[in-house]
């Protein structure tokens, strides 16, 4: 972007530059024809003498040769003039050109970036949403393992709880201890398996902010 402005400010220099020298032409056409204006008068003040002094034969021929003089000269000044607009009209017509043929190529550049940029944020949203996807997968998959481990240890729990009962029979305080260490090890197995599901939560919800987040930046620069 920083290029673009460079140039961008180049071509408006050159096209200052340009107006610039359109004004200075333009003001000597103004000083020009003033000065035609004062020739014509001076060329009519010239024949009312050539008239006015006909009896005067070397005065005369003098005068007409002036003004003969004077008439080619503002033949030459108009021609000059004409040259001056025909180059300026000339030099305006290729910078425009020029400017034209730029501002489409640094247009070209930035689409070319920006589809770029949209194939790349493609990608990226379709990664995440397999990412997603296979958390939620793994997600679904230690869910049902710990459902398993619970019902495992439940069914552990239950044939050892039984037989300690049965030895209870015999010995009847025994049966609390090994109760209360089951327990604890059926909870700390329960705390564990939800810690780790609700990592894996953190982890789907933080990827799937991200992606919305991609997309409402996508939406953005469209509509920009």
């Amino acid at each position: 972007m920083i290029e673009t402005a460079g140039k961008n400010n180049l071509l408006d220099i050159q096209l200052e530059k340009t107006s610039s020298l359109l004004k200075i032409m333009q003001a000597k056409e103004t000083s020009m024809k003033e000065e035609c204006i004062i020739l014509h008068t001076m060329i009519k003040g010239l024949q009312q003498t050539v008239q006015y002094q006909h009896n005067l034969k070397g005065e005369n021929e003098q005068l007409k040769r002036n003004v003969d003089f004077m008439k080619e000269k503002l033949k030459s000044n108009e021609q000059e003039y004409k040259n001056n607009i025909a180059k300026l009209i000339s030099e305006m017509k290729i910078k425009e050109e020029e400017h034209k043929t730029e501002m489409s190529k640094l247009y070209q550049d930035m689409q070319r970036k920006v589809e770029l940029n949209e194939e790349k944020h493609k990608e990226l949203m379709a990664r995440k949403e397999v990412e997603i996807s296979e958390l939620n997968a793994k997600l679904r998959t230690q869910e049902k393992e710990k459902q398993n481990e619970i019902l495992r240890l439940h069914l552990e729990f239950d044939t050892k709880l039984a037989r300690a009962q049965t030895k209870s029979k015999s010995y009847p305080d025994t049966t609390i201890l090994p109760q209360s260490i089951y327990r604890r090890k059926l909870q700390h197995l329960q705390e564990e398996k939800s810690k780790e599901i609700a990592s894996l939560q953190n982890t789907i919800r933080d990827l799937e902010q991200r992606l919305a987040a991609c997309k409402d930046n996508r939406l953005t620069r469209r509509r920009f």
